[in-house]
């Protein structure tokens, strides 16, 4: 069994990227945890900020319980305007000693959306620092990564170096989007994380519907 951590910038980016690959790592029996670094909070123009954070988190909740992720955090920071600070990174780190993920996914680093690189950058340094004799305020009991996968949302990664055949669990993928109905009103999400596994599935040659990734580290756990 494998703990696997999946970094979110706004509810719902979680499926878009992985959302099969979550669907799998569950059925093998890994447990699965999830953080979205930041509610959605700018997701709506018809519900206020405070009203528009419930409603993503509770879709996200719903969305979580489909999919089988056993854990769920919110650090309900700014949408659209996430900052690279120490409270960000202590908190990644101590949840990376404390939960020691053998498989974390985070955005690529040239996604489009400035709220997804900072994630990346986020995320990216913390896992350097949790297995670095440093930072003992976020707990003593270092922890290093095994394997750190980027995913894609609304850009395309430019490089491929690993692709997982979520063909099998496409539909309830597609499924577990429209749990986020909120993001649905705007536009069709459910439809584009399908054409997007299928266009990856085509090129690479790897199954019907594919998701993509970059790999940051990877280890003899993979």
């Amino acid at each position: 069994m494998q703990k696997v951590l999946v970094f979110s910038p706004h509810p719902d980016d979680d499926v878009i990227g992985c959302g099969g690959s979550i669907l799998k790592h569950v059925k093998k029996g890994n447990v699965v945890s999830v953080v979205h670094i930041t509610s959605g909070d700018s997701g709506s123009l018809i519900y206020s900020p405070g009203q528009t954070i419930s409603i993503r988190e509770d879709e996200a909740d719903k969305a979580a319980k489909f999919l089988g992720i056993s854990e769920v955090h919110f650090f309900r920071n700014a949408d659209g305007n996430l900052s690279y600070t120490w409270e960000n990174l202590s908190r990644i780190i101590s949840l990376l000693r404390s939960l020691r993920p053998d498989v974390v996914y985070l955005p690529h680093k040239q996604d489009s959306h400035r709220d997804h690189r900072i994630t990346h950058e986020l995320v990216s340094e913390s896992c350097l620092r949790a297995g670095s004799p440093e930072a003992q305020e976020c707990g003593q009991q270092l922890w290093s990564v095994g394997v750190i996968l980027c995913y894609e949302v609304g850009t395309p990664l430019p490089e491929v170096n690993y692709v997982e055949d979520i063909s099998e669990w496409m539909e309830a993928k597609v499924e577990a989007m429209r749990l986020h109905k909120s993001q649905l009103a705007n536009l069709a999400y459910d439809e584009a994380v399908r054409h997007l596994n299928r266009l990856r599935g085509i090129t690479t040659g790897r199954g019907a519907y594919c998701e993509c990734f970059q790999v940051l580290k990877v280890s003899e756990l993979f």
